[in-house]
């Protein structure tokens, strides 16, 4: 029978690193919103977005026909992106551009890309 890993099989408390650890975490707070961040990357159609702003800015025409969808469904997730500052917004005339909203977001993205092309 294979003993459960995800356990220790005798609690066996280190208060030093326990100490170090909590002093170092950030507040609820900035948790809270860390993971409201990664929520958004949550979704597909938002990292396909993403994706495509790491080339070129982009009007929303462009990014609907890119990723082969209508412009409401895009604007409603570009929506999101320009709320959570990974995206922003530029107008010209009729048009809206959208960008990535700083090197932030790009690096952000590429070291989750890079994690998940990781070999295991």
């Amino acid at each position: 029978m294979e003993k459960n890993i995800d356990i220790c099989e005798e609690k066996c408390l280190h208060d030093n690193v326990i100490e170090n650890t909590v002093e170092n975490m950030p507040d609820l707070d900035t948790l809270f919103s860390l993971a409201e961040l990664f929520k958004v990357f949550g979704d597909s159609t938002r990292v396909r977005i993403i994706c495509a702003l790491f080339e070129n800015e982009l009007c929303v025409c462009d990014i609907a026909e890119i990723l082969g969808m209508g412009q409401s469904a895009i604007s409603h997730q570009l929506r999101i992106l320009r709320t959570s500052h990974l995206v922003r917004v530029r107008r010209e005339g009729k048009s809206s551009f959208y960008s990535l909203d700083d090197d932030h977001v790009r690096r952000i993205f590429e070291q989750g890309l890079n994690h998940v092309k990781e070999e295991k």
